[in-house]
This record gives structure tokens, sequence and C-alpha cells, in this order.
């Protein structure tokens, strides 16, 4: 049976553009937000071999330290011409300055490398699992993802991560050149076109109550 969250709750990152994406979609169900690295939290080693099985690991690692609902997030970039990678290591590809300006421009020359120039060769999407974790072991877990096309060199600098590099199908402006009520704001303001959106309003339908 699922459950409905009321109250406060630990937001299990330490990333701030996760955070400020997170609060912005839990704004509208009066819940109020304090993340890991507020409240001190360590950032357990994510040694699952999927994006959920990640989310889960940080999700239980909060809602056990602070003894709150956790949310957390694992989300990454599937590039199709490299065989899916960086997948769930996509935040490490960054290295430990988090220089996803870097970590693009690895992502190119890896195409390049493999010849994947045109559009139809450069197919990537975003992946975002959710988990909502209770102290008493209770879980939610959704997970939603976003089709689009790799561009260089990248365009934009909203949005956080990979998003100045890719371009969701159907739409001529990469994430990073989005506003943040149009990559992740949820209707009838924005289009909730984000990973992180999709498997945002899933999670909403089952565990919130819209105020």
């Amino acid at each position: 049976m699922h459950r409905h969250l009321a109250g406060r709750l630990v937001i299990a990152t330490h990333n701030p553009g996760k955070l400020a994406e997170m609060r912005e979609l839990l704004a509208p169900y009066g819940i109020e937000a304090v993340s890991a690295g507020e409240l001190g939290l360590a950032e357990p080693e994510e040694t699952g071999t999927s994006f959920a099985a990640n989310a889960r690991i940080k999700a239980v690692a909060a809602a056990k330290a602070s003894q709150l609902p956790a949310f957390a997030d694992d989300s990454g970039l599937v590039v199709d011409a490299l065989d899916g990678a960086p997948g769930i290591f996509s935040a490490r590809w960054a290295g430990p300055a988090k220089d996803f300006n870097a970590a693009m421009a690895q992502i190119e020359r890896l195409l390049a490398e493999r010849g994947a120039t045109t559009p139809d060769r450069r197919g990537a999407h975003f992946v975002s699992a959710l988990c909502l974790a209770w102290p008493d072991d209770h879980l939610e877990e959704v997970e939603a993802g976003a089709d689009g096309t790799l561009v260089w060199p990248p365009r934009g600098t909203a949005g956080f991560g990979y998003d100045p590099m890719f371009m969701p199908d159907g739409f001529a402006r990469t994430f990073g050149e989005m506003t943040s009520i149009e990559k992740h704001g949820l209707p009838p303001l924005g289009l909730g076109l984000s990973h992180r959106a999709r498997a945002f309003v899933k999670l909403a339908e089952i565990c919130l109550d819209r105020r």
C-alpha cells in the first residue's frame, strides 16, 4: 500500500542543483524540505548497479540517520553511441571538482572517435530514479526518462550537469537554455520536460497531496 507524505522531509543530496530542483517541485505540496548537506549527514557510497539501487541507498541512509522521511534522486545521462555511458557514473565523470565542462568534452571526444557526428547518431536520454524512504523501511520508488540529442558546443548556462549539451526531442533549445519553469516546472506553469519532473509526477500521484 502506498504511503502519503506530510510534514518534514530530508532531501538526500549534497548537489545544490538537484536540491534547488527538488525544492521547487515539492513547494506546491507544503512539504518542509531540509537537505542532507544542511543536516551534516554523510554521503553513503553508491555501490548500486542501477539508478534505482543508488537512489535507494541514498534515501535509506538519510532516513535512518535523520529519523525522518528522506527523498533521493539518482540520475544520469545515457548515450546510445557510447553503449549507455556515462550512465550511473555520470557524476563521477565530472571528477572530484564536479567539472561538467570537462565531462561534456570527454563525451564529445568519445563520440568523435566513434564517428557519431550527425544528429541521428547522437541520441541520448536522461534517467531519474526517485526513492522516498521512511525510517521504518517503507519505500516508494519510481523512474522516468527524457529523450533527446546531444549538441556541440554546449549551449546555455541554466540548469546544471550535462544540461547544456542535451536538446530534448521536439525542441530547438538545450536544457541549459531553458528556464527552470520550462525544464521542470509542472503544468500549468511548465511542461514537466525533465526526467526528474516526470519521475516526480509519478511519485506525487501516489504520495503527495497538492495544497
